[in-house]
């Protein structure tokens, strides 16, 4: 989902510049026999100082980011207020998956997400200070501009925690066997960022959630269609086990250089219930107008545009990552900007 926000963000700073303290080279939790232990006021200056040199690297990483010209018509105050959301849900995911800052080279697997769940616990109590009367103002940066972003906008907190959440499950789950079990997922990972950009843009109701929802769930879809390769190079597998079965594919044929007829019909089929579910919500759009109509019309345009593109690819997903070019994902954008569907 972050390379929807990450289009919406055209003010390239994303917020973490630093924090209150700084790392000062220690190991997260003290040695590496610790199991990544962070306990008492010591431990969360370090977690906080871990944070931050990850929050660093996440600006690094917006700023090499490309951002269409035409969402820079986006009123200044919501592109300020989707950065600040860009910035802390980028935060979440590469705690949950980058290198982290301290940990010895030769730290175990069990020491690794160990510290991985414990930096997510600190950063999930941060959150919750964002929304305690009197708390003190959080440690990182990119935290205090999320609490300038949730008082001017009312974002509600469940979405925030929901995003932490899901990469805790990142840490414990590498397969699904269900869609539903995928779907459940996706709640986590993929529709609370639809639902905070509504409550940015002022147009949070609940059917527009739940049509955001339908809409955020096939566009995750869609990204571990794309990613399959990348996915099971990280030890994960996001396409249901039953689905494989039904399919006949194996994990060995996903890590192949290129997709059997079978993993392209698997391709197509999850694919196929992605487009469905986008349709089905597009209608969406048409409750909207003006600036907040273009953002999310083109959204909704970046997940048909991909899905063209697979199509194009013949579904072949592990000879290359299928990317839309620019004319489809304009030319989709404008359409449902003016169908509002």
């Amino acid at each position: 989902m972050f390379a929807f926000i990450s289009e919406l963000c055209t003010n390239r700073r994303v917020t973490g510049a630093g924090a209150s303290r700084t790392a000062g080279g220690g190991r997260v939790g003290g040695g590496a026999d610790s199991g990544g232990d962070v306990d008492g006021a010591d431990g969360h200056q370090e977690a906080v100082a871990v944070a931050a040199q990850v929050s660093l690297a996440v600006a690094a990483k917006a700023s090499a980011e490309n951002f269409p010209v035409a969402l820079r018509v986006l009123p200044r105050r919501w592109r300020a207020n989707l950065t600040a959301l860009y910035g802390f849900a980028r935060l979440v995911d590469d705690i949950g998956d980058e290198p982290l800052p301290g940990l010895p080279d030769d730290a175990t697997e069990e020491t690794v997400t160990a510290t991985r769940l414990q930096l997510l616990d600190e950063l999930d109590e941060e959150v919750r200070r964002i929304y305690r009367p009197g708390a003190p103002e959080p440690d990182l940066a990119a935290l205090r501009e999320l609490k300038r972003a949730v008082r001017e906008t009312g974002i509600p907190a469940q979405p925030l925690h929901d995003l932490i959440q899901a990469n805790r499950q990142d840490q414990l789950v590498t397969r699904y066997d269900t869609y539903a079990e995928l779907a459940d997922y996706c709640r986590l990972s993929a529709n609370p960022v639809g639902q905070v950009v509504l409550y940015i843009m002022g147009a949070a109701t609940e059917e527009r959630i739940a049509a955001s929802d339908s809409i955020c769930t096939a566009l995750q879809v869609i990204e571990h269609c794309q990613d399959v390769a990348e996915d099971l190079g990280n030890g994960r597998i996001y396409l249901p086990r039953q689905d494989m079965d039904a399919h006949g594919v194996t994990e060995a044929d996903l890590a192949r250089p290129t997709a059997s007829a079978s993993v392209r019909n698997l391709i197509k089929f999850e694919a196929g219930r992605a487009g469905r579910l986008i349709d089905g919500a597009a209608p969406l759009v048409g409750t909207l107008r003006g600036a907040a109509r273009l953002a999310i019309a083109g959204y909704l345009a970046g997940g048909r545009a991909t899905l063209k593109a697979m199509e194009a690819g013949g579904y072949d997903v592990l000879r290359a990552v299928p990317r839309p070019g620019k004319a489809d994902t304009l030319v989709a954008m404008t359409s449902c900007f003016i169908k509002g569907r």
